[in-house]
């Protein structure tokens, strides 16, 4: 998938959703070629953050993250998360019951034979995983998100 497409993609707009904090996908502030992505990048970043990949369930060390902190995304340094509404849904990836205000952006997913709500990070417009109506309150929404999408900053 090249960085139009990507582009052109997160353009697909959603109805904002007030009680998610997630708004719609507009052109990102970062925009970078494909070649500088790659040069920042690891591998797995790149192919999660830039083509939509996942890692494999239950590999993320941020799974299991306890600590008191702030979640961001890896390929541009944007707080996205907090730790205050991480929670463990048993997906085996990351999950949120909702991001920081304005952090994220949606867009309607159909890859995969289905529609889902792909999130991605409002900055850089990274793919960070997808929002599913199955979490817990106060929103309902699980936010299943790569780990290797995320680094943790931890509350000092």
């Amino acid at each position: 998938m090249t960085d139009r497409t990507i582009l052109d993609s997160i353009k697909t707009l959603l109805t904002p959703d007030p009680t998610t904090g997630t708004e719609a996908a507009a052109e990102p502030a970062i925009v970078k070629s494909a070649a500088e992505w790659r040069a920042e990048l690891a591998p797995d970043q790149y192919r999660v953050l830039r083509e939509h990949g996942t890692e494999r369930p239950g590999t993320s060390p941020l799974n299991r993250e306890k600590r008191t902190g702030v979640f961001d995304c890896a390929g541009c340094g944007t707080p996205v998360y907090t730790s205050e509404t991480k929670y463990e849904s048993g997906s085996g990836w990351p999950s949120f019951f909702a991001p920081i205000p304005g952090a994220v952006a949606t867009t309607v997913d159909r890859s995969l034979g289905m529609t889902r709500t792909e999130v991605h990070c409002a900055t850089c417009g990274g793919h960070l995983g997808h929002v599913f109506d199955d979490g817990p309150r106060p929103t309902g929404q699980r936010h299943c998100i790569n780990g290797v999408a995320l680094t943790f900053a931890p509350k000092t």
